[in-house]
């Protein structure tokens, strides 16, 4: 028997592909890889797209509404107050997402966030495991050569088998 701990597993599945819902899954996938884990992440449905050559995501204030935007510029009493986005606005007025989505751009780059192509590479770079649904991939129309080199294509079963002993399973 050895002395040496056993390395913790991570298992996530990433559903969505808006801006906002692509860093949790690239978050926690790079930082537990830093942390030394064994990482798996499962591209499912709207999520498939965080594994396209082209990543040209965009925020949906309207299917959040607890969404309060901070402006990237001006003085700082300006920057800290809290925009909540009513459905009225954020979905009636044209342009409104492209608005939303460069406003969300220019905040994480002032804050120095790293973009979604930044995390992606940093979990290739990290060996995560990333799996695209070959299910949603048939049922979208996507091609393998849609997608970006160093990733699996496999379905359901591929996944639950790296994740049935993962110590931490998330659905993100």
């Amino acid at each position: 028997m050895s002395d040496k701990p056993q390395q913790r597993k991570l298992a996530l599945v990433a559903s969505k592909g808006t801006l906002d819902w692509a860093y949790p899954p690239f978050i926690l996938a790079s930082t537990a890889a830093a942390m030394g884990w064994e990482v798996g992440i499962f591209f499912t449905f709207y999520g498939l797209v965080l594994l396209k050559k082209d990543l040209n995501m965009k925020i949906d204030p309207a299917s959040n509404p607890a969404m309060p935007m901070k402006m990237p510029f001006g003085p700082d009493g300006f920057k800290n107050i809290d925009w909540p986005m009513p459905n009225l606005l954020t979905s009636n007025v044209p342009g409104f997402q492209s608005v939303a989505t460069s406003l969300m751009k220019k905040t994480f780059k002032s804050k120095g966030v790293a973009t979604i192509g930044e995390l992606r590479e940093m979990c290739l770079d990290a060996g995560v495991h990333m799996v695209s649904c070959q299910m949603t991939q048939e049922v979208f129309g996507f091609k393998d050569e849609d997608f970006i080199d160093g990733i699996e294509h496999g379905g359901a079963a591929t996944f639950l088998e790296f994740a049935s002993d993962a110590d931490v399973s998330l659905f993100v």
